[in-house]
């Protein structure tokens, strides 16, 4: 305005301060399954000779994961649950309520088979891995959602012990689809499973659990207590540890009752968390809930460790995808941006992180992808099923520690933009750890490891046939084969020294999984930079000979778009 009051149009400019340039594009979508070389590679080192139709469906979903569902990702994880305890007229409700896109996250999840793939092809071989391959695909979409999906999916094998349980609970999670209604389990479209185990006192140590469960004449039982962490609380049943007279149960605790009324358990709040923003975890009581025991009493542990088995490995999913979707980011962004005269990948150091970030994705892509192999393969295989047992904690251990220093690199790939909400990084690194810390941390892993060698000698011998069968082909790994079995033999000192002994057992099995693949580039530089000890402790530190070129064309997406 001017002194009189009237409005005057700006002049045009001479000082333009807004040109955008030397700024990538943000990453184009891409079809999860079919651009992703690292996936497909893992996927069929594990399977043999997969049906077309199992091809299909993991590039239909990876189209779904890849296009749809990342936009809905981000949109879950901006819009929080939000917990209504009481309706308008005051009511208790203990409701949670969603944005819409974590049901569309859930829907398409469901519909892809994400929660069930393993139990609807249970006579296929490989049924694991391509289960594995579609909750990873969901994962770097969303890791919230894959919180309910992968307990509903871990909660078969309990649920099959139960007697006496309807058979809708196992069949509606078998052959279910998304139902997101308050409703009795037995009017649902399909059914989801949460968990609640640990309370206050006890954390991992689930024995000193003081809730209680008191048998009632028709045969259920009313459970009093706490649980500190009560996961997915919107789920339709959970899996809960009390205890009876004659110690741990597990039992199954519905959301609502047959007669449509909410089952008596009161949500006192939400978790603040972290990361894991698209999902709710809770803190509730039982106020003389209702459940049904699965198993025996006194055997709950023994009944809930399948599940706990299953929830690990997605544990070593969920961080491999984390590294795969941080590393297609850097990688779209170096290979877009230029500074000091040339584009960031064409620059030798660049190039040493980012072959470095590739490598360690691949091998922890390969070790999760054995495992579900040995998961799948455990009904019938006593050897597989001894691996399984073991390497399942020596994968969740490691990979799952590797992944927030993994992210934090693929950050400072972008600059500022990495640190920056706007950007996929951020959310990244706040979901990191979570995998490390969920289903037993750190120290939870190695004793867990230690007790399989010490009371499973099949378990010692299945690992070291793996470890075995790639001796002679480099001399690296050779010598940290030896090393490490002077390192089993000094018993001595095995606890205190067991988080470096379950880490360097890791890493060459993962050196032993990709010597034994055809590919020579990426195992030769594996094994001479992480355990010939040629690198140092970050990540970019290859020695200077390493193919770096080589490694990282490997790792790039197929997509013509990238």
């Amino acid at each position: 305005m001017n002194f009189q009051g009237e409005f005057i149009m700006s002049a045009p400019t001479l000082f333009n301060t807004h040109v955008v340039e030397n700024q990538p594009l943000p990453l184009p979508a891409y079809n999860l399954w079919q651009d992703d070389p690292l996936l497909k590679c893992a996927v069929m080192a594990n399977v043999t000779s997969p049906h077309a139709d199992v091809a299909l469906q993991l590039d239909v979903f990876g189209q779904v994961a890849g296009f749809e569902l990342m936009e809905h990702g981000e949109l879950a994880n901006k819009n929080k649950p939000e917990f209504h305890p009481f309706d308008r007229y005051g009511r208790r409700i203990d409701d949670v309520a969603f944005h819409p896109s974590y049901h569309a996250l859930m829907s398409a999840a469901m519909q892809g088979n994400v929660h069930n793939y393993s139990w609807q092809n249970e006579s296929q071989q490989g049924a694991h891995v391509i289960r594995a391959a579609l909750i990873f695909m969901q994962y770097q979409a969303d890791a919230g959602t894959t919180c309910p999906l992968t307990m509903t999916h871990a909660a078969i094998p309990a649920l099959r012990q139960a007697k006496g349980l309807p058979d809708y609970w196992v069949n509606k999670v078998v052959h279910g689809q998304y139902d997101d209604r308050t409703l009795p389990a037995e009017h649902k479209h399909g059914l989801s499973i949460g968990m609640g185990m640990t309370e206050k006192q006890g954390g991992s140590d689930v024995r000193r659990n003081t809730t209680t469960a008191t048998k009632q004449e028709d045969g259920s039982y009313r459970i009093v207590g706490h649980k500190f962490f009560f996961s997915a609380p919107m789920c339709d049943g959970h899996l809960i540890l009390a205890q009876t007279g004659a110690g741990l149960g597990c039992f199954l605790l519905p959301r609502v009752m047959p007669d449509g009324t909410l089952n008596e358990v009161r949500i006192q709040r939400l978790k603040d968390k972290l990361g894991d923003w698209s999902n709710a975890s809770s803190e509730v009581e039982f106020q003389g809930a209702t459940a049904y025991l699965i198993g025996e009493e006194g055997k709950g542990v023994r009944v809930i460790i399948d599940m706990v088995s299953l929830t690990r490995l997605d544990c070593m999913i969920g961080s491999s995808a984390t590294m795969r979707q941080g590393l297609v980011q850097a990688y779209h962004h170096v290979s877009n941006r230029e500074a000091f005269g040339a584009t960031l990948i064409d620059q030798p150091l660049m190039q040493n992180v980012i072959a470095d970030l590739t490598l360690e994705c691949t091998a922890s892509l390969a070790l999760t992808m054995r495992v579900a192999r040995a998961v799948d393969a455990s009904k019938t295989n006593p050897k597989e099923a001894a691996l399984a047992r073991i390497a399942t904690a020596i994968g969740k251990y490691w990979i799952c520690k590797r992944t927030p220093a993994f992210i934090n690199e693929a950050q400072e790939c972008l600059g500022g933009i990495g640190y920056v909400e706007e950007n996929i990084l951020p959310r990244l690194y706040r979901q990191a750890p979570l995998n490390s810390i969920w289903e037993g941390s750190g120290n939870v892993q190695c004793l867990d490891v230690l007790r399989a060698l010490h009371k499973e000698p099949e378990s010692k011998a299945a690992l070291f046939d793996l470890l075995h069968s790639a001796k002679g082909r480099n001399a690296c790994y050779d010598n940290h084969l030896q090393s490490l079995l002077d390192a089993f033999e000094d018993t001595a000192t095995l606890e205190i020294r067991s988080r470096l002994i379950t880490e360097h057992t890791a890493i060459a099995m993962q050196g032993a999984l990709l010597l034994n693949e055809s590919d020579s580039v990426m195992a030769n530089t594996f094994c001479e930079a992480r355990l010939g000890k040629q690198q140092g402790l970050a990540f970019g530190t290859l020695p200077a000979n390493a193919p770096f070129l080589d490694i990282i064309k490997k790792g790039m997406l197929s997509s013509s778009n990238n």
